[in-house]
């Protein structure tokens, strides 16, 4: 056997370009699709639908403890099982109209009563993020069966990132800017013309970019059938009991989400009523995503620069100023409101960005503890807690909405209700960064430790 077979059965790959970008656009079409849902149905449902904010907490709270069963099930069945196109791009293929469609299905206002509209919404809301688990943690596990290279994985979650800041520029001002244009406004009954149309010209982006994933991947790690029949459901519960790394990622995830998804619902409600012009959401949305495209190409750089810790905890420091600034400055000063947007931006875009190439760590902790490589379920188990992260986006505002007295049916909010969207825009997502540089504290795998699991994982493949 020659050194080049030998790397080959490692599965070292070195990857094109066009498959890198191909891989990327799988989580550009789920931000065109999901993340559009998650940033834009509070609002859809409290101004447009006509909703009470209360019920649409409760449904996002609700959706959650379903998603707290499937989500773990469908990671062990993917581990267990294969389709006939693959692992885990098979399934980006088998989904990707049916995730289109519930998604498009979120944005209509059926001619039902109060009673028969909020069953509609939940379930649409709960099919999708159903079907939703079923593309998301295969694709979340695809990028370990493209390859073992670590160097390589790196590059393909920075352009991973990349293209999820692409989208997240299209969804944060190209939705509400189209919305507009259409109807006139986004945050009345009468623009649900516009919020449908949008819905579906963002829905069939996604669609086509889910399948150029498809199409443009190539699984070469292939797991074994004889080590597939060694996973078992049980492997749910030991993964999260002795994979250590893993828990803590977990957590960090469900707490940057959660600020990412307050800190997003609230910003169109903040620019809306405590700005007083809605022409500016488009705008002020989109900032957090544009300094992600400038960053994120030097993150790998970086990273070897200031270590794992080091760029994470300067992050959080960066959006920590940021939230202040927020929460401080008033809101009749524009220009220094949109400058501390950008300042939260530059260091959040970094954590939210950084924290997935954290997976592939955890993954590779638990080969060598258990000898198992079972990505499907720790992807499984990173989603859970990244989808109720994007659900507290929901529930909290709805709740705290609810009880400042804000009211859909008034242009003009109360003292109260500005203030509870000001602290939902700045003040708890400053208190989660500062629990979040606590989670990242406890995070202790480094990277000498992984090279050395790495090689005796190679070692036992060649015995």
């Amino acid at each position: 056997m020659n050194a080049n077979t030998l790397k080959e059965e490692k599965g070292f790959y070195k990857l094109s370009w066009r498959e890198r970008i191909a891989f990327g656009s799988g989580d550009l079409a789920q931000n065109f699709i999901y993340q559009t849902v998650t940033t834009y149905l509070l609002i859809f449902y409290t101004n447009v639908y006509g909703l009470n904010p209360a019920i649409a907490a409760a449904m996002f709270l609700g959706v959650r403890i379903i998603d707290a069963i499937w989500d773990p099930i469908v990671g062990a069945l993917i581990d267990m099982h294969s389709t006939r196109f693959g692992k885990y791009r098979g399934w980006l293929l088998i989904m990707a109209l049916p995730l289109t469609v519930l998604m498009i299905a979120c944005f209509i206002v059926p001619d039902f009563g109060e009673t028969g509209k909020i069953i509609y919404a939940c379930v649409t809301y709960v099919l999708l993020s159903i079907i939703y688990t079923t593309v998301n943690v295969p694709y979340g596990a695809l990028n370990a069966a493209l390859t073992r290279d670590q160097h390589e994985i790196t590059i393909l979650t920075t352009t991973r990132m990349w293209l999820v800041n692409v989208a997240q520029v299209a969804i944060t001002y190209g939705f509400p800017t189209i919305v507009i244009a259409l109807s006139g406004t986004m945050k009345s009954p009468d623009a649900r013309g516009g919020w449908l149309i949008t819905s579906i010209i963002f829905g069939l982006v996604g669609l086509v970019a889910l399948l150029f994933s498809f199409a443009g991947t190539k699984e070469r790690v292939i797991i074994s059938k004889e080590a597939q029949s060694r996973v078992k459901f049980s492997d749910l519960f030991t993964e999260v009991i002795h994979n250590r790394p893993l828990r803590i990622i977990s957590f960090m995830f469900i707490t940057a989400f959660a600020i990412m998804a307050i800190s997003n619902s609230a910003g169109t409600y903040f620019v809306t009523y405590n700005l007083g012009s809605e022409n500016l959401v488009g705008a002020f949305m989109v900032i957090s995503a544009v300094p992600a495209l400038i960053i994120l190409p030097f993150m790998p750089a970086l990273r070897r620069k200031l270590g794992k810790k080091g760029l994470l905890y300067l992050s959080l420091a960066i959006s920590f100023v940021g939230f202040a600034g927020l929460f401080i400055i008033p809101s009749n000063n524009v220009t220094f409101i949109f400058i501390f947007q950008f300042i939260r931006s530059i260091g959040f875009g970094v954590v939210g960005a950084f924290i997935w190439s954290l997976i592939p760590e955890a993954i590779t902790y638990g080969e060598w503890q258990s000898g198992k490589r079972i990505s499907g379920i720790a992807n499984a188990l990173i989603g859970f807690f990244f989808k109720f992260g994007l659900a507290l986006g929901g529930f909290v505002p709805g709740i705290v909405l609810s009880l400042t007295g804000f009211n859909a049916d008034i242009s003009v909010q109360g003292d109260t209700a500005l203030f509870g969207i000001k602290l939902l825009l700045a003040a708890l997502p400053a208190i989660l960064v500062v629990v979040l540089a606590l989670i990242v504290w406890r995070y202790n795998l480094t990277d000498e430790e992984l090279i050395e699991y790495g090689k005796e994982i190679e070692n036992r493949t060649i015995a």
